[in-house]
């Protein structure tokens, strides 16, 4: 099957001729004449590669890879919103949008700058709508453009996940699992999840992108990634469902012959005379942190270093007296090693760990599996 996104008209004349049953309704419900229709079908089932539909008297019976393939093809062409959209532009378009430049979104599609000023000309035109539009040396979506890009890219989400489930249903391998990952899912969660994962779907690939939810959580919008893991957020976008897996109890990090290392009690007035190593302002355990070392007479200490990453986090800690607040799971090999120490906060810290997905999602069965696979996760007992 094409890796691009498949021919616009193709999937009309398909999902026409689902919804209403015949060739005949079907092509004047569409505008298309009957011969186009059947070849436009006839080459989606080559693109598919199985049968859509059994040629009856009645007229046009689908079969189950179709019925599997009609409903995400109804959501994807109300997401592209114009039977005079091509695939060519959406490519083009999308590729423009998440580059910010013809020569960013050249190398990335294959197309030439030239190709892709007509693509997004044309599309343009077609929609009635200006999406794209230059600020000096710099282009950007106007916020047409922009709701346009994510309309498209969850359409391509849609269609990719109705190809893969009919592609399950032949037999066939292939399918692909994009999974967003903050810091915390990929310490042990996440890799426990992918190998239970893999004995049942060995045939599924999976795909991890790894950063913070401001990074991430645009591209679960956008479709290009499946399902989102780290920390909950509170109170919840409106758009994302979050699902609660496991609470996490961070602790206070140090090296192991930090000087507070031996005391039994960490104070607040005592940690506030050390460095941090801290996640960015906005994210949960940042906030956790400002309450930990707030009051209404003080405000928290300044932040030595802000850094995202638990890698560079460790070694700085393993190299100063500074301190940090991370998840054990974290860091368990540098503790078990007796390199790093945890001690308890002067307030005990709990936060929400699990799966954010969109609003409306529709997973596919593989999808399915991995979401019910990471919801049975024990940290006790992985």
């Amino acid at each position: 099957m094409e890796k691009h996104a498949p021919n616009i008209r193709r999937l009309a004349a398909f999902a026409a001729t689902v919804r209403c049953g015949s060739v005949t309704a079907a092509a004047n419900a569409i505008a298309l004449t009957q011969p186009a229709l059947t070849q436009a079908i006839a080459r989606l089932e080559e693109q598919v590669g199985c049968k859509l539909f059994e040629r009856e008297p009645a007229g046009m019976r689908p079969t189950q890879p179709a019925l599997l393939l009609a409903e995400r093809a109804e959501r994807a062409l109300d997401l592209i919103g114009s039977p005079r959209v091509t695939a060519t532009q959406i490519n083009a378009f999308l590729a423009l949008a998440r580059t910010g430049s013809y020569a960013g979104a050249a190398e990335v599609s294959g197309l030439s700058p030239a190709s892709l000023h007509r693509a997004a000309r044309d599309l343009s035109i077609a929609l009635g709508e200006t999406l794209v539009e230059r600020r000096g040396r710099h282009l950007s979506l106007t916020r047409k453009g922009r709701r346009r890009a994510r309309n498209f890219g969850l359409a391509m989400a849609e269609l990719r996940n109705g190809f893969e489930e009919v592609a399950d249903w032949l037999g066939r391998s292939g399918s692909r699992i994009v999974v967003g990952a903050m810091p915390l899912s990929r310490a042990q969660w996440l890799p426990w999840a992918i190998v239970a994962f893999a004995r049942q779907r060995p045939g599924t690939q999976i795909a991890v992108i790894e950063g913070s939810f401001a990074e991430l959580s645009g591209r679960l919008r956008d479709g290009d990634i499946d399902l989102l893991l780290g920390a909950m957020r509170d109170p919840p976008a409106d758009d994302l469902d979050q699902h609660s897996v496991f609470v996490d109890r961070p602790m206070i990090a140090m090296r192991s012959g930090h000087p507070l290392a031996g005391e039994k009690v960490l104070r607040p007035d005592t940690l506030r005379q050390y460095g941090w190593v801290l996640p960015a302002k906005g994210t949960p355990l940042r906030a956790h942190w400002e309450d930990m070392l707030g009051s209404t007479r003080q405000s928290p200490p300044s932040v030595a270093i802000e850094c995202g990453s638990v890698l560079a986090a460790r070694e700085l800690l393993l190299d100063t007296d500074m301190l940090s607040i991370l998840s054990p799971a974290q860091i368990r090999i540098e503790l078990r090693s007796g390199a790093l120490a945890c001690k308890p906060p002067p307030q005990p810290i709990a936060r929400s760990i699990g799966i954010t997905t969109r609003k409306g999602w529709h997973p596919t069965p593989a999808q399915r599996d991995m979401v019910e696979i990471l919801q049975g996760f024990d940290p006790h007992n992985s």
